[in-house]
């Protein structure tokens, strides 16, 4: 049942349909991202959407801004049951200003009457900042004192 609910999900998001993306959130739904990660850096948007309405939006007006074309999400592995799923996946696409865009993701998701009801997301940070913004610079590690 998780699998199915997580492929509906995230074919919703990918489709930039508010309807559609609406359709399979909770009211009170929320999304954690990492702060200061680069999608919602780049996008000006916020790490923890709270709100059916804020997530929506996200995926129909902020998403399709940076992520233009091309998007495709290829699950690795979903495992889950009734209450909570988790998928492991890897997004592409291109983005607004012609360059690729491919990240690997692990999706921990909570479920409430069949709809998704929380998501926490998880990224290789680094690599997304690498892709939207170019090469971070490097911190000196600190030294002895």
């Amino acid at each position: 049942m998780s699998s199915l609910i997580i492929q509906n999900a995230f074919q919703a998001f990918a489709s930039y349909d508010p309807g559609r993306i609406s359709a399979v959130l909770t009211e009170d739904a929320e999304w954690l991202s990492p702060p200061g990660n680069a999608v919602a850096v780049a996008s000006g948007t916020t790490h923890h959407m709270i709100g059916r309405e804020a997530i929506t939006r996200f995926f129909a007006e902020s998403f399709p801004r940076l992520f233009a074309r091309e998007v495709d999400v290829t699950f690795h592995g979903i495992h889950g049951d009734s209450e909570r799923g988790l998928a492991e996946a890897t997004l592409t696409a291109t983005l607004a200003d012609g360059s690729p865009y491919n990240n690997d993701y692990c999706f921990v998701l909570e479920f409430r009457n069949g709809l998704v009801h929380r998501v926490r997301e998880y990224a290789d940070t680094a690599r997304g900042h690498r892709m939207l913004f170019g090469e971070i610079p490097r911190q000196p590690l600190a030294g002895p004192r």
